[in-house]
């Protein structure tokens, strides 16, 4: 499958299988700690929670449009992964320490690091097969470099389980950290053979000078994002999210404007990208719903005892988290995050034991004195990339086979296909609501893994063509600004996920929640598909694929 790709690839497979360790090893275990009230958590409320890691993706995701810019315009390529990377580990490694301090300065430089390197090693995967031997293998290529990315993501939360539940949250941060660093190390030991795809492209009269882009588009985005914070009241849901959406009008009009300044050349193929981005919002919103309203779904819905067969093994590789039905004094949290006082200004309590037993029958508790050993709620944040590491030769064969039947869809219709397969993944859960009596009792994991299972394919289908079809159609001085649009898209989606996770509470019948899901997929699967003989022109008059 790799010999007839080009060698660059490994550095790079690796180089992301490493930074992605980190990067979902802490995402795996951010809810919960911020949730958590019993083993040092922060104790915030679910709704509040959703809502910070909601912000903290769109941001996450947002910045590299800035990352991508400068890295097209200035630093290149390789040395805005050394920066980014750098930024992102020093980030995890902070979380480790505690208080808020430590906690937002540590979210701010994941943030920014995440914008310098996410484009730019993503923009080098597609720049080692500008070569005529390689381009027919750009779209395997993609999936060969994302299955990389999952075998990180597998990996991470083996070992964020076995050091939250054995040293603590901050040891599994730190773990994500040291992630990062193996990464960058791998880097630099193969940058000979990612040199030469490292190539600014000379800037054409149509592009924005970059002085003009940090002060009529960067400035106002800070600005408008101000001016979200401080509005009475809210619009959308709450301040942080009135502040993103405020703040990201100037990008997208940035991008918007990139379209109508466009040499007749160009403008065919960043309006098909422009058109794309939008519809795929609505994939990010609901895939990413695996660090906020999945894990909620894991976390008090679902059954995690453990076969007397399977505890030892999972003790073994630390992937049992034990509770107690001991009743304690937990704090009532407010939506916004705030400690709920009585008149006295006294913290109100309630008393109650871990929330794993809210639906669990009273035989199944544990005596007193004893605990219950369960399998620990991030290891579901495993079944996602493990199912991407078995399923990506599959997909690449298949569409191998299609390929030399002449029979392949083009890259618009795997995206739209890969939309439709995941508004049936949000079925697969309305299922799981039903089986368990909208939450009376436990449902099965066989639901939830069973959605991560569905959701992977239509992940397959559309994240890894929507990386493979920026690099196309870009133009060649562009490829890592409109990198960073795709990221932009995923950024609104990662704030528009958080949005709606924080809604949970507020369903009483959680077949809702997820019935609204499936609405949103299957209408951005119609939108593909009623564009699709337009993107297909697009893509042939630009690529010559058919």
């Amino acid at each position: 499958m790799l010999k007839n790709h080009p060698k660059g690839l490994m550095v790079l497979f690796f180089t992301e299988m490493w930074e992605r360790f980190g990067f979902y090893l802490m995402l795996g275990i951010f809810f919960l700690y911020m949730t958590d009230t019993t083993s040092g958590g922060m104790g915030l409320g679910r709704a509040k929670a959703a809502d910070i890691v909601g912000t903290y993706l769109a941001l996450v995701y947002l910045t590299p449009f800035i990352g991508g810019l400068l890295a097209d315009r200035i630093l290149g390529y390789r040395r805005s992964i050394f920066i980014g990377g750098s930024l992102m580990a020093a980030g995890y490694i902070g979380l480790a320490l505690p208080g808020w301090t430590a906690f937002w300065i540590s979210l701010s430089l994941i943030i920014v690091g995440n914008g310098f390197f996410k484009p730019n090693i993503s923009t080098l995967v597609g720049n080692l097969y500008t070569r005529d031997e390689y381009k027919a293998l750009k779209d395997s290529g993609y999936n060969i470099f994302y299955m990389g990315i999952n075998i990180g993501a597998f990996l991470c939360n083996f070992v964020a389980a076995y050091l939250r539940n054995h040293y603590g949250w901050g040891y599994a941060f730190a773990a994500a950290g040291v992630g990062m660093i193996l990464g960058l190390l791998w880097f630099a030991l193969g940058q000979k053979n990612v040199k030469s795809a490292d190539v600014l492209k000379p800037k054409q009269k149509e592009d924005m000078p970059l002085g003009n882009i940090f002060g009529i588009v960067l400035l106002p985005a800070v600005v408008f994002g101000v001016i979200g914070w401080m509005l009475p009241g809210n619009i959308f849901s709450s301040d942080s999210t009135d502040a993103f959406i405020f703040g990201s009008i100037p990008v997208l009009i940035f991008y918007f404007s990139l379209w109508v300044r466009a040499s007749r050349e160009d403008k065919s193929s960043i309006a098909a990208l422009l058109a794309i981005f939008g519809v795929v919002i609505i994939f990010w919103a609901i895939f990413h719903q695996n660090g906020s309203a999945l894990t909620i779904w894991a976390e008090s819905y679902t059954d995690r005892s453990l076969a007397p067969v399977v505890e030892p093994v999972a003790e073994t590789f630390g992937m049992v988290q034990e509770v107690d039905a001991t009743p304690r004094d937990v704090p009532l949290i407010d939506p916004h995050g705030r400690p709920v006082l009585d008149e006295n200004g006294n913290p109100v309590v309630h008393l109650g034991p871990h929330p794993y037993f809210n639906n669990l029958p009273l035989d199944q508790w544990p005596p007193e004195g004893q605990k219950l050993k369960l399998l620990s709620t991030e290891m579901f944040q495993s079944v996602n990339p493990f199912f991407i590491i078995i399923f990506t030769p599959a997909v690449v064969a298949f569409f191998a086979m299609l390929r030399k039947r002449k029979k392949e869809p083009s890259t618009p219709a795997k995206i739209g296909w890969g939309l439709f397969i995941t508004a049936l993944s949000t079925l697969v859960m309305i299922g799981a609501v039903f089986a368990s009596q909208n939450g009376i009792h436990k449902s099965s994991p066989a639901w939830l893994i069973g959605s991560y299972a569905v959701i992977t394919i239509g992940e397959l289908f559309l994240s890894t063509m929507g990386l493979s079809l920026v690099s196309k159609l870009s133009p060649p001085r562009l490829t890592s600004l409109m990198m960073g649009g795709w990221f932009l898209s995923t950024s609104l989606g990662n704030k528009l996920s958080g949005v709606l996770a924080s809604l949970w509470d507020m369903y009483d019948h959680k077949a809702v929640f997820f019935a609204v899901n499936f609405a949103g997929a299957m209408f951005a699967a119609l939108a593909i598909f009623a564009m699709l003989k337009w993107l297909r022109r697009v893509v042939q008059e630009h690529t010559g694929e058919n």
